[in-house]
């Protein structure tokens, strides 16, 4: 099968969600089930020699190439959500927006120590939510051995925020 320029499949959204944003939409790469299959293959491909236990996803899109990803693996999925979205105890660790600050939890038992953890989301932008994930695996006294993303901003420096951490991305834009 023809390997798909990845790239060509993401949407720029001019002005979204605020006036000077140009938001990448991943949803035509996930209508594309060429597309889909490809970046799922590679996100693996990637974690693969990292014996991943456990992929760590956040909401909304982190949900749908992560936990994939984690069947590709033959791991278990773990959701990381925002406050008051769980239904059992958490843990949780905020992290800074260009606004304000926002959070993120997991189930205290929903990893155990030890446990190889991929952490993944759809984007990696200033590294704000990719650091909480790793904060919040952290706690939890597992490890991080790899982070993952399909789309990387990488004008916006997020892996400064992941030093220290083994980062890979599908699709890297130097510049909006």
């Amino acid at each position: 099968m023809p390997r798909i320029d990845l790239r060509s499949k993401v949407r720029d959204v001019p002005d979204f969600p605020r006036p000077g944003i140009v938001f990448k939409d991943i949803m035509p790469l996930l209508a594309d089930a060429g597309a889909l299959h490809q970046a799922v293959d590679e996100l693996a491909e990637w974690a693969e020699p990292r014996n991943v236990d456990v992929v760590v996803g956040a909401e909304a899109r982190g949900f749908i190439l992560g936990a994939a990803v984690a069947y590709k693996l033959g791991c278990g999925f773990v959701a990381a959500r925002k406050p008051g979205k769980l239904p059992y105890l958490t843990v949780g660790a905020k992290y800074a927006l260009e606004y304000g600050f926002d959070a993120l939890e997991m189930h205290v038992d929903a990893l155990r120590p030890g446990t190889r953890v991929l952490v993944h989301d759809d984007l990696l932008a200033t590294g704000g939510t990719a650091r909480a994930k790793i904060d919040l695996v952290e706690q939890l006294g597992a490890e991080v051995v790899g982070v993952a993303f399909l789309v990387e901003l990488s004008f916006l420096n997020g892996r400064d925020k992941l030093y220290g951490h083994d980062v890979h991305s599908l699709i890297q834009y130097e510049s909006e």
